[in-house]
């Protein structure tokens, strides 16, 4: 692919994802999962990083910004859902979704504890540490939900525009 359309490529996913978290939707219904799991399946190590974090900050940037603990673990999951891709990128199948999967549990376990640990909403105990992960399952289905729809849409899209497209299924970026 050339040097264009892998930045056209790019600047169109950090835009999406940014754009996403703007229009209305179910919580935590986002493609920034899917961005970091087809971004370390596609793209260069340093673009998979780079596209989930870029588009986050660009739409906190104007959202605005919330406790720096949470804020953390968020990005946090997306980063290690980079690494997890890496991991599963041999077959792209599995990296769309177990990732999507894996991903949600992850985003899950970090987001939750954060929320225990560093706020008031939730006693320090062994009961509120169970109450703060049972009031987010709701949570946890619309980000499974969204993490699997997105995922399936950028790896099915990207593979068949690959091959009636561009012939070819290399690293971009």
């Amino acid at each position: 692919m050339t040097k264009k359309i892998v930045t056209a490529v790019v600047v169109f996913l950090v835009v999406l994802g940014a754009l996403s978290r703007f229009i209305p939707h179910p919580p935590n219904f986002t493609p920034i999962t899917a961005l970091a799991l087809f971004g370390a399946v596609y793209l260069s190590k340093r673009m998979a990083f780079l596209i989930p974090l870029l588009a986050m900050l660009a739409s906190d940037f104007f959202i605005g910004f919330y406790d720096w603990a949470i804020w953390l673990s968020v990005y946090l999951s997306f980063a290690l859902t980079v690494v997890l891709g890496f991991y599963l990128k041999k077959s792209k199948l599995r990296a769309c979704f177990l990732g999507a999967v894996l991903g949600s549990i992850l985003f899950f376990i970090l987001t939750n504890f954060a929320v225990w640990a560093f706020t008031p909403w939730y006693p320090k105990t062994l009961l509120g540490f169970y109450d703060c992960y049972f009031q987010a399952l709701p949570f946890f289905k619309n980000t499974l939900s969204g993490n699997l729809i997105y995922s399936l849409a950028f790896f099915g899209l990207f593979e068949i525009a690959a091959h009636f497209v561009f012939k070819e299924r290399k690293v971009i970026a």
